[in-house]
């Protein structure tokens, strides 16, 4: 009897059963989150196309007329890189702020909480699905662009599109991550929003070059981390930055490792989910 008993309580209660990562765990979270936003991707990819679209337009004919250039490049031209980039950006933030956020407003976050996902594998699922949407935001920018008159985005150094969206989209996803930590209602989401992300995205130097801004607001601007993905990103389609591209990339890759641990600590302690 006592044997049998033994073979019943394999463990110890606490600890672990699963050993390593719990992949069959994290796919199961990734596909769902991606489920999630892929069923109403009408409002989630092919809205903000449109959007990024109504921007260009607005753009080129106020400021593009007459052959303006900038960085050697037709005005259209210029402004395109960082509109993708910037949607990219702003639908990661969107993707990531909403499921504990949504979890936490509706009662339902011990669906988060209860599986056996480790505090790591719940970031990778949450993060990796908004960065998900954010390259499918991207591509189908891009795709629309191509039909687009008037303007170029033919891709002359992929390997910058990809690693600058690749940190601008992650920079993104650990803020939106950190916004539904620590917001309690939707509102708290939209004011990060509006009076965070929106602004670091207009003021990037997506529509203008900060070469030609005065002495101390480039220097702001290049205190804006939104600056060196823009700049990057819009290299890989130019072929020319208005930043140092190795200091912005290691730059985004520092602050998305310091982002990444402020989230680590926060979801292991509980902070506004558990207590």
């Amino acid at each position: 009897m006592n044997d049998q008993a033994n073979n019943w309580v394999r463990f110890a209660p606490g600890d672990p059963v699963l050993k390593g990562v719990n992949w069959g765990g994290l796919k199961t979270l990734y596909i769902k989150e991606v489920r999630r936003f892929f069923k109403v991707q009408l409002q989630t990819v092919w809205a903000p196309a449109v959007t990024t679209l109504l921007y260009l337009a607005i753009f080129t004919v106020a400021l593009g007329r007459g052959g303006r250039t900038v960085m050697g490049a037709p005005y259209a031209d210029f402004i395109a890189p960082g509109l993708i980039v910037m949607a990219m950006m702003q639908n990661a933030f969107a993707n990531s702020s909403f499921s504990l956020l949504v979890g936490k407003i509706q009662g339902n976050i011990v669906d988060y909480l209860m599986p056996p996902l480790s505090t790591g594998e719940l970031i990778a699922g949450l993060i990796a699905a908004a960065v998900t949407r954010a390259f499918l935001v991207g591509f189908a920018v891009w795709v629309v662009m191509l039909l687009w008159p008037g303007v170029s985005v033919d891709i002359r150094r992929p390997e910058l599109v990809f690693f600058f969206g690749l940190m601008g989209s992650l920079l993104l996803a650990f803020l939106g991550l950190l916004t539904s930590l620590w917001a309690d209602k939707f509102d708290h989401a939209a004011a990060v929003s509006n009076f965070v992300v929106n602004p670091l995205s207009l003021l990037s130097g997506t529509f203008y070059s900060v070469q030609q801004l005065a002495p101390t607001f480039r220097a702001i601007s290049h205190a804006n981390p939104f600056f060196y993905v823009i700049s990057g990103f819009r290299a890989g389609f130019l072929g020319t930055s208005d930043s140092p591209l190795f200091v912005g990339a290691i730059a985004l890759i520092l602050l998305n490792i310091v982002l990444w641990a402020v989230c680590f600590s926060l979801l292991k302690s509980g902070w506004k989910i558990k207590n």
